[in-house]
């Protein structure tokens, strides 16, 4: 069932990026991946909720590196991850550049498109809460507003989608590495959210040492 179901998942990303809305037909789609087009219903109820699939997949734990529960180096986890997810987009960048070309004739796609975007950017969110919580972003005097971090997290998913679609026809707007880049956007990300250095745990706990010596 699990292998029927990645089978499709791949067959449909496949067939989209190539044939577009109206040339990826279920019955394309279902031999592609080697299975009838029963069992794609089955599966999946419709094209529609395929292709909501598909982009969904692209941004699940499945195929991202999960963050920590208990965030413990802010700067590498957001980068491993970001790193991943903007990869991701990278193959899938033909597939999302159909969608993009044919919302204003199919109007429906729009919520296939924006499936895995939100996936993404509802995991990102939360880790942002873990930061909070776990100490790692300012409070009080000079903490970012709640409705500035939402904004960052917006500007970071952003970013990252402008990078992976872009960079192959205006590399000029791109000039380092993706890995580079990406690397920036964390970095950027992080001072948008004005993390710390240490969380304010730690740092607690080294000034209850440094003023009990002994």
């Amino acid at each position: 069932m699990i292998q029927n179901r990645t089978k499709i998942l791949d067959a449909a990303r496949r067939i989209y990026s190539q044939f577009g809305w109206r040339g990826a037909t279920t019955r394309r789609i279902a031999e592609a991946a080697g299975v009838n087009e029963v069992t794609l219903f089955r599966q999946f109820g419709n094209k529609e909720a395929l292709l909501g699939a598909v982009m969904a997949d692209s941004a699940t734990h499945n195929s991202l590196p999960p963050f920590p529960l208990v965030p413990a180096d802010p700067e590498s986890e957001l980068t491993l991850w970001a790193v991943a997810h903007h990869q991701r987009l990278c193959e899938m960048r033909e597939m999302i550049r159909q969608m993009m070309g044919q919302l204003a004739e199919r109007p429906e796609i729009a919520g296939c498109a924006s499936t895995g975007p939100q996936v993404a950017a509802a995991i990102l969110r939360e880790y942002v809460v873990r930061l909070r919580r776990a100490g790692w972003l300012t409070t009080g005097v000079g903490s970012t507003p709640p409705a500035d971090a939402a904004a960052a997290v917006a500007m970071f998913m952003g970013a990252l989608f402008a990078d992976a679609m872009g960079r192959d026809f205006m590399p000029e707007m791109f000039p380092t590495s993706a890995e580079q880049s990406v690397g920036s956007y964390v970095r950027l990300f992080l001072r948008g959210l004005a993390a710390n250095n240490t969380p304010t745990i730690a740092r607690s706990r080294r000034q209850q040492y440094s003023n009990h010596p002994g």
